[in-house]
């Protein structure tokens, strides 16, 4: 797709919605660390009714290291993979503690060096905590769609990204993730896309695609 179709994408979204923010509750940077785990293989709408008794439980980051494993692992247990993500949270809060002195970092380095923090996990907490933009996080809507759309034919999250990166100006990047999740819940939905209702179906290569085959089908009728 050519740079200034993208970017025109990316404004009819913009448009379509201006309330596209990240969709995780949190008070503390560390609230949005621990969200942000239990979001992997998770929705947020389950995330969001979960911490709240968690976060009234951990009041602070040393309450997270300090608090007993397996009633970590009950109150997270509604988010799935409760084991592994208890296990991450607590190893997580001991190397802020220890290694970054009560503070989380602001730097994709040594947030990627957090149990439990990838580089889409990073992206997210640069962006909602710090106001910072390096990168875009490309969680599983972002994927689908940018593949759907023809931003990128890459299948790994970080190859993904990377596309995206070479597509969009850096003053766009605080706002693809965002935009693209929206458009993935609302209108390019997972089982049933509604095509013929969204903004940007001239730039999507599946909704030309698919004009293609339904013509290909009247004519052999």
């Amino acid at each position: 797709m050519k740079k200034q179709d993208a970017i025109t994408l990316i404004e009819l979204l913009k448009k379509r919605y201006p309330d596209a923010t990240c969709s995780l509750d949190f008070t503390t940077p560390f609230e949005l660390v621990v969200a942000v785990m239990l979001s992997a293989q998770c929705t947020d709408e389950r995330v969001n009714k979960t911490t709240p008794t968690l976060f009234s439980r951990c009041k602070t980051i040393q309450d997270f290291a300090d608090i007993d494993i397996h009633e970590l692992e009950e109150l997270i247990h509604p988010c799935g993979f409760y084991k592994n993500k208890a296990k991450n949270i607590k190893l997580c809060a001991k190397q802020v503690l220890e290694t970054f002195h009560g503070e989380v970092p602001q730097t994709m380095e040594e947030l990627t060096s957090l149990a439990g923090v990838g580089r889409k996990s990073a992206n997210v907490i640069l962006l909602e905590v710090f106001g910072i933009a390096e990168g875009i996080a490309v969680d599983t809507h972002a994927k689908r769609i940018s593949n759907l759309i023809g931003l990128s034919k890459e299948k790994e999250p970080e190859k993904v990204e990377q596309d995206l990166l070479k597509t969009f100006p850096k003053d766009y990047l605080k706002d693809i993730n965002h935009i693209l999740v929206w458009h993935g819940r609302n209108t390019c939905v997972a089982r049933k896309q509604k095509c013929d209702t969204c903004v940007v179906n001239e730039f999507c290569q599946f909704y030309k695609s698919k004009l293609k085959t339904n013509i290909s089908l009247t004519k052999e009728q």
